[in-house]
């Protein structure tokens, strides 16, 4: 509702240009915000004040300018002037009952399919293979995850794009391992971890074997057939333990979807040779690198972007580039979104200036990197093991689902076995997944499960349980949520209609997560929505409702609130049960 008031404003101002009232190339940011006092409207904005000096008039002057230009519109039934110029709007509950009505009848609850759909690779996860998925890579996953899931929904082409680790010194240092421990390979190296562990202390210890690590990396990338056979064994190990994990998770991330370093390998001089020919290309001590004037250090020196090492060796930033290329020529990306740490902020912004001079990207390709803050443990450090080791991921979702099936087997002893293990699962996974969703992706937080695993506050249990009303109030019809329902929506208890205006907002939010990547903001509006709900069932009786159109009424209601918190949750990757 909030935009569509911007764009009723945005017509009366476009108007009064037009008749002179307000001087041409005006560009206000057009504020709306939900009233503090419901009696004095739904919405309110100060846009007359924010252009009564520019316009030359005292600003209830041109608040009453504007509200004679504002167009007829059924979705507000009145607006009012307060105060020095306040604009008051006062949203038509007929209008919203209707619109709600339609929304439910629909299977995409009344939301339309982007009118301009754009291609957007998504870039999410990107572990480094040859070792076990650690915590480090929730975030980059399930935020990744949950921002192309909306994307989806909003009628966007979506390319999940998995930039793993699958080149480099790490895989050298492997090869040489196993030169030395031929037996490994025989074991079919089912401790991957183990492995890598072992063969990183080798490489830190001794500088014969660091040197045949990088012999090999170089035959490697030369395309010797045992070590090309060896590299893609471990990736296939490697690989296999992320999709498990990625299963786990309920992430949509498939085999399909890898794209790693390993897949620029044969572009990388290509890269080199572009940039040369854009005279992008500064040799200093030996490397090659891109110097951009907006770069500089604290001293005002200009800082390198090395696309290729005194030893010939490429880095990040040259397949970063190959990438884009392949993003904008191949993949015909309109906007490519980057879910990686923050702390490679500069790295992306250097990246991107200048895939842009090197014409790998057009100008009107967007290249967003979404950073994201640490996992930290409750002493506030990255969440590490107790010895100090990384955690491994599969261990935290072990822990999580043990924890919640303690929980619930607590509160219900007289499920089943394997109801309980159902529930446990979804209850475990989607609290983890929950609590981190919840916080704002640029934020570092403190990973505490007896907070994400309890039934108060914005947590996931809390909302599955939420979810569990609704449906509860089905399953005594016998009936569905989804299923057609009689009558049409009534708004005339507060309750309803602020759940109304709240099931209203459902569209903006999604728009507006779409487009800052930030997935807490969804989290926010389904609690907010799960209390609103709560309050509604206290005040307005449903299924006891003296009044067969005011019960059919609220029926609709509950069931438009419970499709949403579903909808909502599903596009987080959270499951719904329905009882707990």
């Amino acid at each position: 509702m909030k935009d569509h008031i911007r764009q009723l404003v945005q017509s009366a101002l476009q108007q009064l240009v037009t008749d002179g009232s307000l001087p041409a190339g005006l560009q206000p940011n057009i504020q709306v915000e939900n009233a503090r006092d419901k009696t004095h409207g739904d919405f309110a904005s100060n846009i007359a004040m924010m252009l009564a000096k520019p316009a030359g008039m005292k600003p209830r002057d041109l608040a009453e300018k504007i509200l004679a230009a504002l167009p007829q519109d059924e979705q507000v039934s009145q607006v009012e002037i307060a105060g020095p110029g306040f604009l008051n709007f006062y949203q038509n509950h007929a209008a919203l009952a209707r619109r709600l009505d339609a929304a439910l009848a629909g299977d995409r609850l009344g939301l339309p399919v982007a009118a301009t759909a754009q291609r957007v690779v998504v870039d999410l996860s990107s572990p480094n293979l040859a070792k076990e998925m650690h915590v480090g890579h929730l975030r980059s996953t399930i935020i990744g995850d949950a921002v192309a899931r909306v994307l989806e929904f909003l009628g966007h082409d979506v390319i999940r794009q998995n930039h793993v680790g699958d080149w480099g010194t790490q895989f050298g240092m492997l090869l040489a391992f196993l030169e030395e421990n031929p037996d490994a390979q025989q074991q079919g190296l089912a401790d991957l971890e183990e492995f890598y562990r072992a063969a990183k202390q080798r490489f830190d210890e001794s500088e014969t074997f660091a040197n045949r690590a990088r012999e090999l990396v170089v035959s490697l990338q030369a395309g010797d057939a045992e070590c090309l056979r060896l590299w893609r064994s471990f990736n296939d190990i490697s690989l296999s333990h992320c999709q498990q994990v990625y299963d786990r998770l309920g992430v949509k991330l498939g085999m399909d979807d890898v794209h790693g370093e390993s897949a620029y390998n044969d572009d990388l001089a290509n890269v080199i040779d572009a940039l040369q020919d854009k005279n992008l290309l500064t040799e200093d001590q030996g490397a090659q690198c891109v110097f951009m004037d907006q770069f500089k250090n604290s001293e005002n020196e200009p800082l390198p972007l090395i696309v290729r090492k005194a030893d010939g060796g490429y880095l990040y930033a040259t397949t970063d580039l190959a990438a884009i290329r392949y993003r904008h020529g191949q993949l015909k990306a309109d906007r490519v979104l980057y879910f990686v740490d923050q702390r490679q902020a500069l790295h992306f912004q250097m990246v991107f200036a200048a895939a842009r001079l090197a014409g790998f990207a057009s100008e009107d390709m967007q290249l967003e990197h979404m950073g994201f803050g640490t996992m930290n443990g409750a002493d506030g450090r990255p969440f590490k093991t107790r010895d100090g080791g990384t955690v491994k991921l599969v261990d935290l979702l072990n822990e999580a689902e043990q924890r919640a099936y303690s929980l619930v087997k607590e509160k219900n002893p007289e499920l089943d076995e394997s109801e309980l293990q159902d529930i446990a699962r979804t209850v475990g996974i989607g609290a983890v997944k929950y609590a981190d969703l919840s916080k704002h992706r640029a934020s570092d937080y403190s990973f505490n499960f007896d907070q994400m695993l309890s039934f108060e506050g914005n947590t996931a249990p809390y909302m599955l349980y939420a979810y569990t009303r609704v449906a509860s109030i089905f399953r005594r019809l016998e009936t569905s949520m989804h299923d057609s329902l009689g009558g049409c929506i009534q708004l005339q208890h507060p309750a309803e209609q602020d759940l109304a205006a709240a099931l209203a907002r459902f569209g903006e939010v999604l728009g507006n997560l779409a487009d800052k990547g930030t997935p807490h903001i969804l989290c926010t509006y389904l609690y907010e929505l799960a209390g609103l709900f709560s309050s509604f069932y206290e005040q307005c009786p449903v299924l006891s409702a003296e009044q067969a159109d005011i019960r059919d009424s609220r029926l609709r209601l509950a069931a438009l609130s419970g499709r949403t918190l579903q909808t909502g949750l599903g596009l987080l990757g959270i499951n719904t049960l329905e009882r707990m």
